[in-house]
């Protein structure tokens, strides 16, 4: 089983202070992460000509390196028709350049749980945007993941389908097809107040990828970050941490055993980091714990 690793703590570094390259972080993952990919985000490429998407892959492919996932954020719940339809575009383009990086799955998403969006007006936009991309997915050979998400760190609302409940209502609505599969992410469900070994249950013969993370909240409870979300604000709530994988709320022996049982085979990517300071070391941590947990359920 291949392993990844997502730049969750320097994010900050590409994208907003711009101290870091993309191509920074593909060597830093190469030189010091015992890893086999590294999972990529939209928002990483804006404004990128040709010759530089061209280039980058040959660079990830030079260490040894694929870049397995592309990890995108539609919103498909926007009531208005027109800004759908560019969200609609932009998975397209999603799907495009990750076929040009060299991967195999793209994430897709609902959207955000607008203020007065019933449950079946969300799942009924989800459902038609996600159909009407499908086409486009087959035809470049990419495989879109649906991942029961959190919140976009640049959205104002979490996830529509973020209860486990919605998230498999939709994914039932979508039905069965062959580009189409389940991204699963212990945390977010944890999150979400649930249990993250319910919702695996449920679907695990649908996950063709998972996000390997731990969290904790710092200075409240779970109900305390709900009420946070309950008001527009951009990004997570302060009081929710990512950790060490392994150090955190998840049981990851259990997730393992349900993914072993499954015939699980494929990517886990790692997503750990509110601390660019000690990014990488914790990123090490994180990847050495992982690959012992492989190793020790028979997933290598």
């Amino acid at each position: 089983m291949p392993l990844a690793a997502f730049p969750k703590c320097y994010l900050d570094a590409l994208l907003v202070t711009r101290t870091m390259t993309t191509e920074d972080w593909v060597d830093l993952a190469a030189t010091e992460l015992n890893i086999d990919g590294v999972e990529l985000y939209t928002p990483l490429f804006a404004e990128w000509p040709t010759n530089r998407v061209n280039s980058l892959r040959k660079r990830i492919e030079s260490c040894g390196l694929q870049m397995p996932m592309l990890c995108h954020s539609p919103d498909f719940t926007i009531p208005d028709n027109k800004a759908r339809e560019q969200e609609i575009q932009a998975q397209r383009d999603a799907i495009r350049l990750t076929q040009r990086l060299g991967g195999s799955y793209c994430r897709v998403l609902s959207g955000q749980r607008r203020p007065g969006l019933t449950r079946a007006q969300g799942i009924a936009l989800a459902v038609d945007s996600i159909h009407r991309v499908l086409p486009d997915a087959e035809a470049h050979g990419i495989v879109l993941y649906l991942e029961n998400h959190y919140k976009d760190g640049a959205w104002k609302y979490p996830e529509f389908a973020q209860q486990t409940d919605v998230f498999l209502e939709l994914l039932e609505k979508l039905g069965e097809h062959p580009n189409l599969a389940v991204n699963f992410d212990p945390s977010n469900a944890l999150v979400a107040g649930e249990d993250p070994l319910r919702l695996l249950a449920a679907v695990r013969d649908r996950v063709a990828t998972m996000h390997a993370s731990d969290r904790y909240l710092e200075g409240g409870s779970i109900e305390d970050l709900h009420r946070l979300d309950a008001d527009p604000h951009t990004g997570y709530a302060s009081l929710l941490r990512h950790g060490v994988i392994g150090e955190g709320l998840n049981d990851y022996d259990a997730i393992f055993a349900q993914l072993a049982d499954a015939g699980f085979h494929g990517w886990i990517s790692i997503e750990d980091g509110d601390d660019p300071i000690g990014g990488i070391e914790r990123l090490q941590l994180s990847a050495t714990f992982l690959r012992a947990k492989m190793a020790e359920f028979g997933l290598p």
